[in-house]
């Protein structure tokens, strides 16, 4: 099984601490008893400068003299660097910065002690660690449910969206159709039926033909006024068109009698009886003669209907 190594990075006062802390790190097998490096050893005071070289330390040792200023100085980084590493600890380094005269076994022995006191506060954080992985397992598989979930109703989203854009091209097409019937409707007022119209005023007599009136609209110079198509008239005015049925009426009417007008006279004889001579005498009581036909000026209204 794989086990991260954990990144250890030590900061120190001055370079004279960083080769008291190096030499004291020579004798120590941190790999494989501890399984950490050692990844760095910065000497600062400066906040700053510590920032930028601890951030993202697995364990951040901070190994200061015992004085009254190695505690401030190591007070100060502790309270600045706390959340910008995984753990901080503090370290003790014996007084005096010269190799020569610093046990550096002392140091050993401090560095290992700091690094079982870690590894022990880390012992007594795990039950709350163990809870907080669990904890981190169970958001994890919901996570990956919602995410399930998100990608399916982000198909059904898109699914109803272009159904939507479907709808809505559907509905516009259908207000404009709408606003067209609208139109056709204000305009229907003024459309009637040529059979319906001329019931109206002549229940019993036969719809003359659409051509007829036609004819009639041309003669009458109502072009325009009135418009006949497909059986029905359009005109503004209600009355116009009855007047014009009126006329085209009339006019059938007149040209109807005309032609019932009697073809040949009718004669009358009367047998009398027959003469010693074997002559028939028959007697006329009829006249032969043509009716005299009637004089029409073509301005008239019967002139209209013979043009008819």
């Amino acid at each position: 099984m794989f086990v991260a190594i954990v990144d250890v990075r030590i900061l120190v006062e001055g370079a004279s601490d960083v080769e008291v802390v190096s030499k004291a790190l020579q004798g120590l097998a941190l790999g494989s008893e501890y399984n950490i490096t050692i990844s760095s050893i910065i000497p600062t005071t400066n906040v700053e400068i510590a920032k930028s070289a601890a951030a993202g330390a697995d364990l951040l040792i901070i190994a200061t003299d015992a004085d009254r200023v190695g505690r401030d100085l190591a007070e100060r980084l502790f309270n600045e660097l706390s959340e910008m590493v995984g753990k901080v600890e503090r370290m003790k380094l014996p007084l005096g910065h010269d190799l020569e005269h610093v046990d550096v076994e002392l140091v050993r022995k401090e560095l290992k002690n700091t690094l079982v006191r870690a590894g022990l506060k880390s012992l007594q954080i795990l039950p709350e660690y163990v809870s907080l992985r669990t904890q981190a397992l169970d958001i994890k598989g919901r996570y990956e449910n919602l995410m399930e979930e998100y990608q399916r109703l982000r198909e059904e989203y898109e699914s109803l969206k272009a159904s939507y854009e479907e709808l809505k091209a559907e509905r516009d097409r259908l207000v404009e159709e709408n606003e067209g019937l609208k139109a056709l409707l204000e305009n229907a007022k003024n459309i009637y039926s040529l059979e319906e119209a001329w019931k109206s005023l002549f229940p019993a007599e036969p719809v003359p033909d659409e051509e007829i009136v036609s004819l009639a609209v041309e003669k009458l110079g109502l072009a325009g006024k009135i418009i006949v198509g497909q059986g029905n008239v359009f005109t503004e005015d209600k009355g116009l068109l009855d007047e014009l049925l009126r006329t085209i009426y009339l006019s059938l009417s007149i040209k109807e009698e005309a032609l019932e007008s009697p073809l040949e006279e009718e004669v009358k004889t009367e047998v009398q009886g027959e003469h010693e001579e074997g002559e028939l005498e028959v007697k006329e009581i009829g006249s032969s003669s043509e009716p005299e036909e009637k004089e029409v000026k073509p301005d008239t209204f019967e002139g209209f209907i013979q043009g008819l």
